[in-house]
């Protein structure tokens, strides 16, 4: 049995360290403020489950992936997915190759043309062909990470220290790690997990990781995304639509945008929207400001008025996240000397928890690899 040392208790950090005590190692969880907190990538209870890709791999691993979530509910005796269907539409969303990939791989969908597409969904407006895959649905991010925490304590090998800030990691002269926090306590390991999202790059100087390691990986860009809640037109006395909603992923030549049934934290009372990609660019997490621009605010507002006419374009609900991306938006995930980073996921990771945590696991332990294009070697 061996002891590691996970920073970071988001979703990624959560999975790894229920992933590895599952497998009876023991683990410290270290988190500079608290598990799923606002100021990280898996806050709030509104994330999308899909398995749409243009990429048969990433595909694949969303197929990998639903098995362990199915797993970790039933264990838990919590549902964590809730299943909404997707669909995916847009001139440069290339819906026919999104279902050969579908059909390579075997996930149910159909594709509608626009006319039957409005008549499904009134509440949206379509100018193309519609792929829906009926599996598709909306994760609840704070509980997961809550759940995937309690079920790694449940076992007796994890403890989370929360409000430590990792200053610096070493290597001891008999092997292994320690790390440093910012007021001086220290914890040791035999390896380290690194699953720190949009606080990574602030991060990187202090992990002692070799100069080779450091220069080969991919230039980390963190965007502060500002999504929008806005309340449904056929809602019923408490807020809730009469009408299904589904996630949907709309990428046509003017805009790129998402959405989904907001969740909990929202009130469940509206479609949670967002531009892709369209936040302000800034250097890591601590630059954050968790302000939301007129800019974006109106640029929303009229994408709702022209393309989603079952909203109520007025936001009731707004919020930040942060997305840390790679240039092709592929993962890192990757271990050098005992050293295994997860990061970073590009905006579109959550639904891979569970599969990122067993990835981790298995670098930590040498239980097992990732496929290539997610190590730095492979860039």
């Amino acid at each position: 049995m061996s002891h590691h040392i996970v920073i970071g208790a988001g979703l990624a950090g959560a999975a790894t360290a229920y992933a590895l005590t599952a497998r009876g190692e023991d683990v410290t969880v270290l988190e500079r403020h608290t598990p799923a907190n606002d100021r990280g990538s898996s806050h709030g209870s509104a994330r999308i489950f899909r398995y749409a890709y243009p990429d048969r791999l990433y595909t694949e691993l969303v197929v990998r992936s639903r098995d362990l979530w199915s797993a970790v509910e039933a264990a838990a005796g919590t549902e964590l997915i809730s299943v909404t269907g997707a669909i995916d539409h847009g001139d440069v969303r290339h819906t026919a190759e999104l279902a050969e990939i579908f059909d390579a791989v075997g996930v149910d969908h159909e594709v509608l043309d626009p006319a039957q597409a409005s008549e499904r969904w009134p509440q949206f407006a379509f100018d193309t062909e519609v792929l829906f895959h009926p599996d598709a649905g909306v994760i609840d991010a704070e509980t997961t990470v809550n759940t995937l925490l309690d079920l790694a304590r449940a076992t007796g090998h994890a403890r989370v220290l929360t409000d430590w800030t990792v200053a610096e990691v070493t290597r001891r002269s008999a092997g292994g790690f320690r790390a440093t926090s910012a007021t001086g306590e220290s914890v040791e390991a035999e390896s380290v997990i690194v699953a720190a999202g949009g606080w990574l790059p602030a991060l990187l100087g202090a992990l002692g990781l070799p100069e080779g390691f450091l220069s080969a990986l991919p230039r980390f860009e963190v965007r502060q995304e500002q999504a929008f809640h806005m309340p449904y037109r056929d809602a019923d006395e408490s807020g809730l639509p009469r009408t299904r909603w589904p996630t949907f992923i709309h990428k046509s030549s003017e805009i790129f945008t998402y959405g989904l049934p907001g969740g909990r934290d929202a009130g469940f009372a509206g479609q949670k929207l967002a531009q892709f990609n369209g936040g302000r660019v800034i250097d890591s997490a601590l630059d954050q400001d968790g302000q939301i621009t007129e800019e974006m605010r109106t640029r929303m507002i009229d994408y709702a008025k022209r393309h989603l006419p079952g909203l109520v374009p007025e936001p009731y609900a707004e919020t930040t996240c942060l997305f840390t991306n790679t240039p092709n938006e592929d993962f890192v995930i990757d271990e050098v000397d005992g050293l295994v980073i997860v990061s970073a996921c590009s905006g579109h990771g959550a639904k891979f928890a569970p599969l990122l945590g067993e990835f981790a696991a298995d670098l930590a332990t040498g239980a097992g690899g990732v496929p290539e294009r997610f190590r730095v070697g492979a860039r």
